[in-house]
């Protein structure tokens, strides 16, 4: 016969396993955190963040969310919100689209952006790491020199050796032939 008090039950002895909290819990936290609202727009958007693999833009995450979720001019304001209290990074294509991707406090990720196809990659591990080492280095002179509330924006751009590679046989091919009017 088992006493009472033995058991394998995971409740026995009175301790309960933390459970760990979703990517949505985390940012709504800080949001609480923040003084803001906790509203059903705003946790749409942040699992709509949380599930884009790569940075996205305001157009692109209210496309995703669906006309009904909420209108673009409560994406636009969640999203400063979001970045006022660090919730988001922004990044930027060259033309200049700002791109949002969700921020709790994992390290910064780094892209680099295709000038041919605007696609965003993120940098190597290692790559990433020395950056983020020498940016480190700046924040601290810059501190030392008297500046607060220190941020950065770092994009890199090019064209991929992929397209490269494709496009070079092509406009080797156009300059070869002559030209038809």
């Amino acid at each position: 016969m088992i006493a009472s008090t033995q058991t394998n039950h995971p409740l026995a002895g009175g301790k309960i396993a933390p459970r760990a909290q979703t990517p949505v819990e985390l940012a709504t936290a800080k949001l609480k955190a923040a003084g803001l609202r906790i509203t059903q727009p705003r946790i749409a958007i942040l699992a709509a963040l949380n599930n884009c693999v790569s940075p996205t833009s305001i157009e692109q995450l209210h496309s995703d969310l669906g006309t009904t979720t909420c209108d673009l001019v409560t994406v636009y304001r969640c999203m400063a919100a979001f970045e006022e209290i660090g919730l988001v990074r922004r990044a930027f294509f060259h033309n200049g689209t700002a791109l949002y991707e969700i921020n709790l406090g994992q390290p910064t990720r780094y892209h680099v952006v295709c000038k041919a196809t605007d696609r965003v990659e993120e940098l190597d591990p290692e790559t990433a790491a020395e950056l983020s080492r020498t940016l480190g280095l700046i924040e601290d002179k810059l501190r030392a020199r008297g500046y607060t509330e220190l941020g950065h924006i770092v994009e890199f751009f090019g064209v991929s050796p992929r397209n490269t590679r494709t496009a070079a046989p092509a406009a080797a091919a156009r300059q070869a032939s002559p030209a038809v009017r």
